[in-house]
């Protein structure tokens, strides 16, 4: 029997689906820090909102944002949900970039990842390990991430942030007339300009002298790396007087100087005696090292982060320089985590710095099946699964280092 050409016959077509993505991206969990020292928020109300189109849900606690000036509806707009502090530590993914007190770790959620600063020299830092080790906590430290390229994505830009923030500080604090020498850093015409000497030639020593030549100073760079002091030189141009750490040399600089910056150092200077009686009365001494109080023991360390003075910040600083003074503790002492002070910018150069992490590790299947993908993840993670994977951290927390690639070839 043949068809009959008259009847049609329905043919099935393509139409359009609308699709989901059908693995749910992760909780990210957002507490308030109550550290006085720590001012900087991870995240601003546009990296938030990033972030929720990309499928994550984000829980913050009311006031959390505070120090940069951002109320909770900014981040409520931006699609966070302000929760309180136990629900924020229960995400599976907590920012934080203070040491989180013992009490907030034990509420963290087991197998959680943190995302924190390396924070080795903060107090209580073994005590701390030790929690994260028992709660079985991923805890990558932020500024030890490197990228393919051997960047430190975040540690650059916090580095950036404190040689640049340490020149605005020190401006102000020369320029007040109360506390401070009411002087300009720069000078003008027919009166000279301060000296600035700055022991280190990296990312946070060349970003503040920058900022000294910008302002008209007079600036001397001292590093025992020749090459990389070399590098340096090249980039900031002929305003520069560089040097090796010839004692007599770096000893002559000291003498003069208005401002001391110190950066990449972790051993005393090389100079005869104690280098406290080599400095000039009131001088500004800046400590952005790795472990601050390394270069000038026997001085006390003032934490930028913890001045809360408004607009008289730098005055409060000198202040406290005068009050010292008086009390017979001596007219020096060394200003600290300057990065701090500045929390806002700090905020905004970290997000979009954040949201590339965060992207990556929602591709994978859990926090932990990047790091193999990643070396550069690896060195920076500090505990994992039950262990410590950073010999620093073990040292701190006591307890036994054990390879994260062992674990990994394992898992």
């Amino acid at each position: 029997m043949q068809p009959d050409d008259s009847v049609s016959v329905p043919t099935p077509l393509e139409s359009p689906v609308e699709t989901m993505m059908s693995r749910r991206r992760a909780s990210i969990g957002l507490p308030k820090c109550d550290n006085p020292a720590e001012k900087r928020f991870p995240l601003t109300p546009e990296a938030v909102s990033a972030l929720t189109r990309m499928g994550f849900e984000v829980k913050m606690e009311s006031g959390a944002a505070a120090y940069i000036h951002y109320a909770d509806a900014d981040y409520v707009r931006a699609g966070a949900r302000i929760v309180e502090r136990a629900e924020a530590l229960q995400a599976e993914i907590v920012i934080h970039l203070a040491p989180l007190e013992i009490a907030d770790i034990r509420r963290l959620r087991r197998g959680a990842l943190l995302l924190s600063l390396a924070n080795f020299s903060r107090p209580q830092a073994g005590e701390v390990a030790r929690e994260l080790v028992s709660r079985r906590v991923i805890n990558i430290a932020i500024d030890l991430v490197r990228d393919d390229h051997g960047n430190r994505p975040f540690g650059d830009i916090l580095s950036e942030i404190a040689g640049r923030s340490v020149m605005t500080m020190a401006a102000g604090m020369l320029a007040d007339s109360v506390n401070g020498k009411g002087i300009l850093l720069g000078g003008i015409a027919g009166v000279i300009p301060c000296e600035v000497t700055i022991v280190g030639s990296c990312l946070a020593a060349c970003a503040a002298a920058r900022s000294a030549i910008g302002l008209g100073a007079v600036v001397r760079l001292f590093d025992d790396d020749v090459y990389r002091l070399r590098t340096a030189l090249r980039q900031l141009g002929s305003g520069v007087i560089g040097s090796s750490l010839h004692p007599r040399v770096l000893e002559g600089a000291l003498r003069t100087a208005d401002i001391v910056v110190i950066t990449d150092r972790n051993e005393p200077l090389p100079i005869d005696g104690d280098v406290s009686q080599v400095l000039k009365r009131r001088v500004l001494l800046f400590d952005l090292s790795e472990n601050p109080g390394t270069v000038f023991p026997k001085l006390r360390n003032i934490d930028m982060g913890e001045i809360d003075a408004g607009n008289c910040r730098w005055r409060t600083g000198f202040a406290l320089l005068n009050e010292m003074s008086r009390g017979g503790a001596g007219q020096h002492a060394c200003f600290i985590n300057p990065g701090s002070a500045v929390p806002r910018t700090a905020a905004m150069a970290l997000s979009d710095t954040f949201i590339t992490l965060l992207n990556r590790i929602a591709g994978c299947e859990g926090s932990g099946a990047m790091l193999p993908l990643t070396p550069g993840l690896q060195e920076a993670t500090l505990t994992f699964m039950g262990k410590a994977v950073n010999e620093r951290v073990a040292r701190l927390a006591g307890v036994r280092y054990t390879d994260i690639r062992l674990l990994l070839s394992l898992s």
